[in-house]
């Protein structure tokens, strides 16, 4: 019953510590009780004790994750499911591996190695087929973003390392009152945890405060058509979206606005990509700039393109029937006065909804499975490079991310190295409903302002549409469910920061260190 509680109190304390209505220093005490049952049933003489290990840690982290992710299940239950257990599960298989290493290394190496797998493991969820990084633990500061200015140094890597940190001291605090049961004995133990957590606070705090926006100040809209998803986005036909975001934009838009930007596949009927140019919604928006030749505007789209030759077809191709093949597309498209369409793919996707991962070997098995949430059943297509809008003012230029694409730190720094001044943000989160889910997908926007020292403007379907500066404030924003034009000024920003160069480097060092300590301890024999 101990390390049931305690495993319970492990998952309660990591998810409480969570945004966007928890309190970040639950994190650093949160792993804490669970490496306490790790070491009761290491150093006891219980049988299967890996098999315990993994199921107290298993329900820590179905705790933490179906407490802050369960908002999943209001677009798909079975994806939600799926995404709380595996993850959950994988969390787990973290603590059985630093178990096999605790019996064979020294508390401090085991330590390190168990601070180091879990970047390790960070890292992977951001690159791999399965990748699904909401719960990376640099994340849960987003709404506490005064202290974690040095992102902009470290990325939220630079996060998860201190949560781990702060947790091991703990630990070893607790490890050692217990043995010596002397307050007295721990107090430089506990001098030095305040240090470690109020130091980098500190630090974080006088660049918040020092930290000046230099640049030329442009003027944006972000529009928030508020269309339900399930039942009227796939049914409007696009001229009529048109109408709807220019009406908008009229409530807001003055000779000085320079850009207008419009939710994630807010033009859902698709568009055939060679016929863009005769598309009538298209018409409509060319004629809207010719009247307004100063503003550039960025919107949504869903794009399909048929193939008929066979060598065309790409791996993210689907197949449609009598040797038809089609490429779909979540897109956004940049249009202003003379000039041609400028156009990015969505390349960051959403698992099981905009991808199946690991085709080769899931496609015999499940056949072609995807969640549906409306429009078109199908792979999307993606591109290798980050592209960057021009607009019609020389200093402004703009990463086009889309939705999900914002959770990714190393990820969104290549648009910035290839010349993005202010990044836009364009999503739907409308499947979740009125839950965490938009509510986090939102505050982790401020991490990736912080982490290039980019101004944001966020473009949301149903909301929260934002404009973000670069230091992670949200100066004015549009209420969850209404619909609306927001205006503002953001500033265009050409400088690089340490972590746009460097990207996910402090992850990069901890595999290293992983790797080496496993392969150096793994083959000993356990420590009697």
């Amino acid at each position: 019953m101990k390390h049931f509680l305690l495993a319970l109190f492990s998952g309660l304390l990591l998810a409480f510590g969570w945004p966007t209505y928890g309190f970040p220093v639950f994190l650093f005490i949160g792993f804490v009780p669970l490496l306490l049952v790790e070491r009761n049933i290491r150093t006891s003489d219980v049988e299967w004790k890996k098999w315990s290990i993994f199921g107290y840690s298993y329900l820590s982290f179905v705790i933490w994750n179906f407490i802050t992710t369960n908002w999943l299940q209001y677009a798909d239950v079975f994806g939600a499911s799926f995404a709380i257990l595996v993850n959950s599960m994988l969390m787990a298989l973290l603590m059985v591996i630093y178990h096999s290493i605790a019996k064979r290394a020294t508390i401090n190496i085991s330590l390190v190695f168990l601070m180091c797998l879990w970047m390790a493991f960070e890292k992977l969820h951001l690159g791999w087929d399965f990748s699904w990084p909401w719960l990376n633990l640099g994340n849960g500061f987003s709404e506490y973003f005064t202290w974690i200015q040095w992102y902009e140094y470290t990325g939220t890597f630079g996060g998860t390392l201190w949560v781990w940190l702060v947790n091991i001291l703990v630990y070893k605090l607790v490890l050692k009152y217990q043995v010596q049961n002397s307050i007295k004995s721990i107090k430089t133990n506990g001098i030095v945890i305040l240090i470690v957590i109020v130091l980098p606070i500190l630090i974080s705090l006088a660049i918040y405060y020092t930290y000046k926006m230099e640049g030329e100040q442009m003027n944006v809209i972000a529009l928030q058509p508020n269309i339900d998803p399930y039942s009227e986005k796939y049914n409007v036909p696009n001229e009529d979206i048109a109408d709807l975001l220019l009406k908008l934009t009229d409530t807001k838009i003055t000779p000085q606005t320079d850009l207008v930007v419009a939710p994630e596949t807010v033009f859902a009927d698709n568009v055939k990509i060679n016929q863009l140019e005769e598309a009538y919604f298209k018409r409509k928006l060319d004629v809207y700039i010719s009247e307004h030749p100063n503003i550039s505007i960025l919107t949504g789209i869903s794009f399909v393109n048929f193939i008929i030759d066979e060598s065309l077809v790409k791996k993210q191709s689907n197949f449609h029937k009598n040797g038809f093949w089609y490429d779909d597309y979540n897109s956004a498209m940049l249009l202003k006065t003379n000039d041609s369409i400028q156009l990015y793919h969505k390349s960051k996707l959403v698992v099981g909804v905009e991808t199946l991962p690991y085709q080769s070997i899931l496609k015999p098995l499940i056949g072609d499975f995807m969640i549906d949430l409306g429009g078109t059943l199908a792979m999307k297509t993606t591109q290798e490079e980050r592209s960057v809008f021009d607009t019609n003012n020389p200093n402004l230029k703009v990463a086009p991310i889309i939705c999900y694409e914002s959770v990714y730190g190393e990820f969104v720094t290549g648009y910035i190295r290839n010349g993005a001044s202010v990044l836009a943000i364009i999503t739907n989160d409308a499947w979740w409903g009125e839950t965490q889910g938009h509510k986090q997908h939102l505050s982790y926007a401020r991490l990736r302002a912080i982490e290039t020292r980019r101004d944001i403007v966020r473009s949301a379907n149903t909301g929260i549409s934002a404009l973000i500066n670069a230091k992670g404030e949200i100066s004015s924003s549009l209420a969850y469910g209404t619909q609306g034009a927001l205006s503002g000024t953001v500033t265009a920003n050409d400088k690089i920061t340490f972590y746009t160069r460097a990207g996910d480097y402090i992850a990069r060092i901890a595999i290293f260190i992983a790797l080496f300590v496993f392969l150096i301890t793994m083959f000993r024999k356990p420590r009697v």
